[in-house]
């Protein structure tokens, strides 16, 4: 989902907003939300509802009452309240869906302390706003140079600038507490502005900051995800995945927020399995579960005995089983089970490559160039040549022997017919 400006430029390369989700169409920023009541009139004798919300750079949102009944709507450059001084902001919800969004927050909508906006942006308070933004790079990396000097076990990891640039914020991440007061008088001294610290977790950083995430997707908590619930590694054990660290964890050091999206639909899937302690108890020998797939409604069992060799059960044929053991009775073995588990899998249709597609390892061997073809060709008519004049130098020879022979077996035959007394 891109603004109106991100399309491809005069050379072919893509223009965008350059603005890093903070375009004025609001619609490649962060954590949007689209107003369904926007064509909708309000009924008679109702007034709309005085509060709107803004949203600043990155993932910070606010509310703010419209004292002056000024008409707003999604994407308007707006100046409000700050502790001191002014703020600027972009609207991003207006009407009955801001106080939806205050219930959804617990935020009191009739308190009458709420911050004010004051007033939409003029072209001043927008050049002053984007003359802060962009000193804001230059700022966090000298800030970074300042805490690695005092030697502070903390990562500063985003800055935001207020509207009228009295004031930064800054966000770091820490393992532990941090006593930054000489970074801050530090900080103050050389630039020259007040200074805010507020330390944020892990996942709030990668939310500020955004990404890509293995999925190939823009990461979940920087696009539309409001919410952190906390992920264990119990979920990824029921959906069955290898405990890979690696694999399990997203650019902010925890388990994937995406590892509860499914877990609802395996834990009702696995309703209907047996439980994975489940025994068996059999006359060839007491049998253990091994493994279960849940798509395939299967089961794999081994005897205590026996561990390595499992076998595999339907889901139906583990609790027919498991009727029969608590009647007190017995199975013969797992094997006639899943002897007719074999023959269901046979009469599966096996579907082939009709298509004609090619191998997926057509491009692995390296192509040769038409040199070495060239050379190729002639190193075979040479040898061609060779073999065949080799062929004629061996038939002239036999020929040759042959005409010997011929003239030495005449002469025998006229030294015979001659008289012995001549």
């Amino acid at each position: 989902m891109g603004c109106s400006s991100c399309s491809t430029g005069k050379d072919g390369q893509p223009r965008g907003c350059k603005n890093n989700g903070t375009c004025g169409t609001d619609g490649c920023n962060k954590l949007t939300v689209f107003d369904w009541l926007s064509n909708m009139s309000l009924p008679n004798g109702e007034r709309p509802f005085d509060c709107i919300e803004v949203r600043f750079k990155n993932s910070r949102k606010e509310f703010f009452r419209n004292t002056e009944n000024l008409s707003l709507s999604i994407g308007d450059i707006v100046a409000t309240q700050a502790s001191s001084g002014h703020d600027i902001g972009m609207v991003t919800l207006t009407g009955e869906l801001v106080k939806v969004q205050m219930k959804r927050k617990k935020v009191d909508f009739n308190d009458q302390e709420l911050p004010k906006a004051y007033r939409k942006a003029s072209q001043k308070d927008i050049d002053m706003w984007q003359k802060c933004r962009d000193r804001e790079d230059e700022i966090k990396k000298r800030a970074r140079e300042i805490a690695i000097i005092l030697k502070l076990q903390m990562k500063i990891s985003d800055v935001e600038f207020q509207g009228d640039g009295s004031k930064a914020t800054f966000y770091y991440t820490a393992e532990e507490r941090v006593d930054f007061r000489q970074l801050i008088k530090d900080m103050a001294k050389a630039f020259g502005i007040r200074i805010e610290m507020r330390q944020i977790g892990y996942r709030q950083e990668a939310q500020r900051l955004g990404g890509i995430g293995s999925c190939g997707r823009e990461l979940c908590c920087s696009t539309w995800l409001t919410d952190f619930r906390s992920v264990s590694t119990s979920a990824a054990r029921y959906q069955q995945l290898s405990l890979n660290p690696q694999k399990l964890a997203g650019q902010c050091g925890k388990l994937k927020c995406c590892l509860n999206y499914e877990l609802d639909v395996y834990l009702d899937a696995l309703k209907d399995f047996p439980a994975q302690d489940t025994k068996l108890f059999t006359e060839k020998g007491l049998a253990f579960c091994q493994k279960t797939d849940i798509f395939k409604a299967t089961l794999w069992f081994s005897y205590k005995e026996d561990p390595s060799n499992w076998h595999v059960l339907s889901a139906d044929q583990v609790k027919e089983i498991l009727e029969k053991n608590k009647k007190k009775e017995k199975v013969a073995s797992l094997e006639e089970y899943a002897v007719e588990n074999l023959v269901e899998i046979e009469e599966r249709v096996v579907f082939e490559n009709v298509v004609g597609q090619d191998s997926l390892t057509r491009f692995d061997k390296p192509k040769r160039s038409k040199n070495s073809r060239n050379r190729n060709k002639k190193r075979r008519n040479n040898n061609q040549n060779r073999t065949q004049s080799n062929k004629n130098n061996s038939n002239n020879h036999k020929n040759k022997n042959q005409g010997k022979q011929q003239h030495n077996s005449k002469n025998t035959n006229r030294s015979k017919r001659r008289p012995k007394n001549a």
